[in-house]
């Protein structure tokens, strides 16, 4: 299934439906929520796995020395880390995120760190960037794109802010390709995950809706053909995990 938004001005908020105007908020109240332990849930729902694969998201993304990179719901601060090294001393990287809580959480984590040059914080709404056209060699958006309300208006906007032959970077959940994984992966959603977050985030509810919102995110060739309806080209699509994740990576001609 994928999110749709209906005529009379609803969207999907997981598996609810909600006014268009109010899914900002409400996935707002969730990052708010879970910003504190946003960490320690990746590692316990992914069994450490999330790590390897934004390692691998990095290490592939073809970012290279002085690039100036933009990375969209980056809050956490874990993309960007991975990126310093990669862009050297002349290169930057803006972590944008929309919800405050987890942009300073991700901050405070990169300085307790040491890292700081080389690096810049805004709060921005991936559907309206507050950047001039074609100001990045690269964008980034790591787990972030599902809970975008509209998506083709956010898609847009990273094609207009990249540099010609700028290139996009989609790190998200996509649609398992194995059968027999299938009911594993369900259970382990819907019966497992907010069982872990009531118990070590003290919000059942907020993991529900994350477990949804991955049910309802376009799956690996529909999201694919949003990013060509916007203008990218070239788009190619790299599965992790059996398709439990997928990288999608276009180009600004």
């Amino acid at each position: 299934m994928t999110e749709t938004q209906t005529p009379g001005g609803t969207t999907d908020f997981g598996y609810r439906e909600v006014p268009i105007a109010e899914k900002q908020k409400l996935v707002g109240e969730v990052f708010s929520s879970v910003a504190g332990k946003y960490d320690v849930m990746n590692d316990l729902m992914s069994f450490g796995i999330h790590r390897l694969w934004k390692r691998f998201f990095v290490a592939t993304s073809g970012i290279r020395k002085g690039d100036r990179v933009l990375d969209l719901a980056g809050g956490t601060g874990d993309i960007a880390a991975l990126l310093l090294p990669r862009l050297g001393d002349k290169g930057e990287v803006v972590v944008a995120d929309i919800n405050a809580a987890m942009l300073y959480a991700g901050r405070d984590r990169l300085l307790d760190r040491g890292l700081l040059q080389g690096l810049r914080f805004a709060q921005v709404n991936a559907e309206a960037l507050p950047f001039p056209d074609e100001s990045f060699d690269a964008v980034t958006i790591a787990f972030g794109l599902r809970n975008v309300t509209d998506k083709d208006k956010a898609l847009a906007e990273m094609y207009r802010v990249l540099k010609p032959g700028g290139r996009v970077l989609v790190l998200e959940f996509s649609k398992v390709n194995q059968e027999w994984l299938k009911p594993l992966y369900d259970f382990h959603s819907f019966q497992v995950l907010p069982r872990i977050g009531k118990l070590v985030a003290h919000d059942e509810d907020s993991y529900r809706y994350l477990a949804e919102s991955i049910r309802k995110h376009p799956d690996q060739a529909a999201l694919k053909a949003m990013m060509e309806a916007v203008g990218f080209r070239g788009v190619e699509i790299r599965n992790l995990s059996a398709g439990i994740v997928a990288i999608h990576r276009g180009y600004r001609v």
